[in-house]
Formats: C-alpha cells, sequence, structure tokens
C-alpha cells in the first residue's frame, strides 16, 4: 500500500468513526479489515495529525487558572468557582456547593474523613450535599474541638453529624473546645478517653476538609467563644502570622507561628494534616488570601476548592496572573479530521468502541 492510498484509508476509518458515529467494529466489518488494524489508524491518524482533538472550556469553568495553581504550588488538585463579586462572605455558598461535588465524586468506600470546625464554607457544603450511594464503612472524624457557646457549638456537631448521614457512615466527635485557657487545662481535656479516640483517630485519615481563617476569626468562631483575647492575637500577627488552619496560625512564608498558643489547641496539628494523602482546603476571599497562599506555600494541604478572584491574587503574587475569562459559550469536544488539500469539523463526540 503506498503512502496516498493509507492515507485516504485513514481518513476514511477516521471520518466513519468520528464523523458516522460507527463503533471500531462495524468499521472492522464495513471496510473488510480486522479491529486491531482499525485501533491502529485511529491511532496513527492522531499521530499523523490527521485527526486533532481540543476541548473547549465553557463559560463558568476555569481549567487554565486551575492547572497554573497546581503547576504553581505542587497542588494534586484545584476546583475554582465564579463569584459574583469578590467579597469574604460572598463565596461561602458558591465554594460549598463546589467542596460538596468533590465530595459526591472521590469518596469511597472505607474512607476515614475527617472534617474541622468554625467553617462557614465546611457548613455549605454539607448544607449542599446529597446522599451518597455505594459507598460503605466510611468514617466521619471531627478534627478541631467544637465545644463552647452552646447557642454555637450545634453548628459543629451539625456539620459532622450530617456529613456522617449522607455518607451513611460513622461519626466520631469531638468533645471538646477548639482552645483553651492553658496548656495545663489541655493536656487534662485530652486525656478523656472520648477525646482520646478522636484524636487515635487524625493519624489513619484518607481525606481532610478544612477551611482556612485571615488575620481576624470569623463570625462563626468569634460566637463560639473559641477564640484567643486581641492581646494574644496581636502577638500573633506580631510574630507573623497571616492566618491559620484549624487555630494553627502560619507566618507568610508558610511556616508554622511559633508561640504558646499553639499547645493550647485542641485539633489536628499541622505535620499530621500535612501526612494526609488529600488535605483539601476550602477558602476564599479577600481577607484570606495571605493565609491560602500561606497554607500553599507551606505544603500543609495538596488540595483547594478557592474563586477566580482569590485564584488570580494567589498567581499575580507570583506574577502569573492570568486572564480568566477563558471559557467559551458551550462544552465542546472539536475532532478536526484533515484531508491532504483540507480539514474539515466535525463537533461529535466519538462512541465508545
Amino acid at each position: 500500500m503506498g503512502r496516498a492510498d493509507e492515507l485516504r484509508l485513514m481518513t476514511r476509518v477516521a471520518r466513519l468513526y468520528y464523523d458516522v458515529g460507527l463503533k471500531q467494529p462495524e468499521i472492522a466489518s464495513r471496510l473488510r479489515l480486522s479491529q486491531p488494524k482499525v485501533s491502529r489508524l485511529l491511532k496513527v491518524a492522531q499521530d499523523e495529525g490527521i485527526v486533532r482533538i481540543s476541548v473547549r472550556a465553557p463559560t463558568g469553568t476555569n481549567p487554565e487558572l486551575e492547572d497554573a495553581l497546581e503547576d504553581r504550588f505542587g497542588l494534586t488538585e484545584v476546583e475554582i468557582v465564579d463569584i459574583s463579586h469578590d467579597d469574604d462572605d460572598a463565596a461561602v455558598r458558591e465554594l460549598g456547593s463546589a467542596a460538596a461535588f468533590l465530595m459526591e465524586t472521590t469518596v469511597r468506600s472505607g474512607d476515614v474523613i475527617g472534617v474541622s470546625s468554625w467553617s462557614a464554607t465546611l457548613l455549605a457544603m454539607v448544607d449542599a450535599m446529597h446522599p451518597v450511594s455505594g459507598v460503605r464503612d466510611v468514617h466521619v472524624v471531627q478534627i478541631l474541638g467544637g465545644g463552647g457557646d452552646p447557642a454555637a457549638e450545634g453548628h459543629a456537631t451539625h456539620l459532622v453529624r450530617r456529613l456522617t448521614d449522607l455518607l451513611h457512615g460513622e461519626g466520631t466527635f469531638l468533645p471538646a473546645p477548639s482552645s483553651v485557657g492553658s496548656a495545663g487545662a489541655r493536656d487534662v481535656l485530652v486525656q478523656d478517653p472520648f477525646v482520646a479516640r478522636a484524636m487515635a483517630l487524625w493519624d489513619q485519615l484518607d481525606v481532610a476538609f478544612v477551611g482556612i481563617g485571615g488575620q481576624e476569626p470569623s463570625g462563626l468562631l468569634a460566637s463560639s467563644g473559641n477564640v484567643f483575647s486581641p492581646d494574644e492575637l496581636r502577638i500573633v500577627r506580631e510574630a507573623g502570622g497571616v492566618g491559620d488552619i484549624g487555630l494553627r496560625y502560619l507566618c507568610a512564608d508558610g511556616k508554622p507561628v511559633e508561640t504558646a498558643l499553639d499547645d493550647r489547641v485542641i485539633g489536628i496539628e499541622l505535620e499530621q494534616l500535612r501526612r494526609v494523602p488529600r488535605s483539601i482546603a476550602v477558602a476564599g476571599g479577600p481577607g484570606k488570601t495571605k493565609a491560602i497562599r500561606a497554607a500553599l506555600v507551606g505544603g500543609w494541604i495538596n488540595c483547594l476548592v478557592t474563586d477566580t478572584y482569590t485564584a488570580e491574587r494567589l498567581l499575580a503574587q507570583d506574577g502569573l496572573a492570568q486572564d480568566k475569562t477563558n471559557g467559551l459559550e458551550e462544552e465542546l469536544s472539536l475532532i478536526h479530521i484533515s484531508e491532504p488539500t483540507r480539514p474539515i469539523l466535525v463537533s461529535r463526540m466519538p462512541s465508545s468502541a
């Protein structure tokens, strides 16, 4: 078979597969070819540039920003959502919805899932979730104390209880405050068998969902009574603190802030969080950008759910800002089948073989 003959056959096979929508066995029967030969011709057609497949991102998706963040900070996964305006509170519902979808589509049977307390985005996540079928033996564990003002304490327990119900699993609460008055008080509380049971599971986590706090405590955390005093927070700022993960404060370079406050926290430690195979932060907003960047630079999380404004700020700080308007009108896989003299555009996806 000459080169021109092979190109004509290759083009014909590609048209039947991508344009007409025939399956590979049907093409093999119609052209009296073996199925392996059809498969090989389709592969060579791509290698030769006769078939070129590209994916156009629909409006509302941000794959270029996501890829840029993954590459810059070594993340395994990034989900970026569009929000109406750049505000710390504006993104809560959208971020929660995106995190809910991530949870629903990636949870596996047998997973041990850690969830932080006092995060408005995580509360929005569980409120947006649907019951997940097809998974078994999931264990949800609270990784930051949820005790405090009774009027606010229900938020922390609701998060674990609701997620446990949606995943048809088992839940373990952490019946203690997030922070206490002294290191000695913490040492006493962690001896409680129920507290110790929860803490023992932190080294077994497969997934952790956490919020990220800015320099000022959120309204939800403040209402719980689990905040440090203004003078104590001033010490954190003077030590370089820009935000926290579960009351573990970070400097702008991602290193932990070293103060005595850390010894008063009842929650997962940063090094424990770093060892979790999938540590997912759900956070966004101008007031949290420095804290999010610190978490990324420090390598304390490996997955991020955030908004477009925050993503652009994170990249701009490193000279990698991108135009977020990279979406097109609709999602479409484009398959170009080029003949020697003229290309054509086929706007349909291939049938599975």
